[in-house]
């Protein structure tokens, strides 16, 4: 069965970074949206079942994909239903393509990322209008993941616009997934629980796939199902914040969010998969490799350089064979200028000046996407020595927040294309 590295070959010419690559390839390998779908969910006689969880449908089924899972669990998702399901609509990252799921009852849409368009806008409004006039017979069945966040834009005074340049400055001074998701969900009709009262009374059931450290349901893609405890004042508070670190002209019109538990009475909501589901594998995957893992962090934060070195530093206080795991999700301050590439890339070039010979790291995107075509990189003193060769500094690239041409000069980027699965950032960190 072919891998989700599509460049494993041209990467792993030595047994150590081959090991590192097959130890990614089982994390994500177990994550695989339409694998984990076709697991888990039945429907049989008329009854919705989730492992444990069981819904008999009376009424109408709905099912909603949100994400950059949506499209590969709309496909799983077209075959368990077959002709049962009243309307399937997936709302996901890209271009459209002619994509199309199995099922005709299924409407595919495709919207911008990471900052929001009135394609998203156009999207998020008919899923909306399909929400409409539910009964307490009817089903609806959420796909929720990561880049819900941004899909789900219905502002009431804002435009889309607006919207994106206050995320665009948030982002740029490194405010974390939590701080900016607060913001997100003060700023739409369809995030922050919003989706729950749009369906109401209708039965829910949310399946989310998490790529946000600590797996709070309320900030994976803004909690669109889950009663929020963040208000306006804790948005205001996180705008205030970094507007006083970036004078800029946001005129930022926040909404609350629904907080009537009537609500959110007949919403179940499921951490269906997280990037703990991926470490596991790879902790196993280590361990046949002849390597003993630690599985260090599964919510590790912060600047992306910093945890690079931090890391790189760790590692030499190891025994041989020994391999350092990590899930979570870093920040990149500054992203303005020329430089390209996202946090994976940043945090290994801001790793390799660090490394010794017999040390190895590898950061990739779970999604496939490290804010580029590249998934992320690996790298070890041969990377250093390709970049030296061609009188490429690592410290020039990475001040310039240049990952991406920096990994392409010396080939040692990942490539996976979009995997369909997010859950997060992996590390892995090893020892000869």
């Amino acid at each position: 069965m072919t891998g989700k590295i599509l460049n494993v070959d041209t990467l792993g010419i030595t047994p150590l970074r081959r090991a590192a690559l097959s130890i990614a390839e089982a994390g994500l390998a177990a994550i695989d949206t339409e694998t984990l779908i076709r697991t888990s969910v039945r429907f049989d006689r008329g009854t919705l079942t989730v492992n444990d969880a069981a819904l008999p449908v009376r009424g109408r089924l709905i099912a909603v994909g949100i994400g950059k899972c949506a499209l590969a669990a709309g496909r799983a998702l077209s075959e368990i239903f077959g002709n049962s399901l009243t309307a399937g609509i997936v709302l996901t990252p890209g271009e459209d393509r002619g994509t199309a799921l199995v099922s005709p009852r299924w409407t595919t849409y495709f919207g911008t990322h990471p900052f929001p368009s009135p394609a998203n806008v156009d999207a998020t409004r008919t899923i909306l209008g399909n929400l409409k006039g539910l009964t307490a017979d009817d089903v609806v069945l959420f796909i929720i993941s990561g880049g819900g966040s941004t899909l789900l834009c219905q502002p009431n005074v804002m435009k889309c616009e607006e919207e994106a340049e206050v995320l665009r400055g948030l982002m740029q001074e490194g405010a974390t997934i939590n701080e900016v998701n607060t913001v997100r969900k003060h700023l739409s009709e369809a995030r922050g629980g919003f989706l729950a009262q749009h369906a109401y009374p209708a039965r829910v059931l949310s399946l989310v796939f998490s790529d946000v450290p600590g797996n709070s349901l309320e900030f994976i893609a803004s909690g669109p199902t889950v009663r929020d405890t963040t208000t306006v004042a804790d948005a205001r508070r996180v705008v205030e914040r970094y507007r006083a670190v970036t004078p800029c002209g946001w005129d930022v019109a926040l909404m609350e969010t629904p907080k009537d538990a009537r609500y959110f009475e007949n919403v179940t909501n499921l951490l269906f998969v997280s990037n703990e589901t991926a470490l596991r594998a790879m902790t196993v995957a280590a361990a046949k490799a002849g390597f003993t893992p630690h599985l260090v962090s599964d919510s590790f934060t912060g600047e992306a350089a910093s945890m690079g070195a931090a890391i790189a530093h760790t590692l030499h206080g190891t025994p041989p064979k020994t391999a350092l795991l990590y899930g979570g999700e870093t920040t990149v301050r500054a992203l303005r200028g020329s430089g390209k590439g996202g946090r994976n890339m940043e945090l290994a070039l801001a790793a390799l000046p660090e490394l010794a010979p017999g040390e190895l790291v590898l950061a990739l995107a779970s999604d496939g996407r490290d804010n580029s075509d590249f998934a992320g990189a690996v790298c070890d003193t041969m990377t250093g020595e390709k970049a030296k060769e061609g009188n490429h500094d690592p410290r020039t690239f990475l001040a310039a927040h240049d990952s991406y041409h920096f990994f392409r000069v010396t080939g040692d980027a990942i490539i996976t294309g979009d995997t369909g699965a997010n859950v997060s950032d992996l590390i892995v960190a090893l020892k000869a």
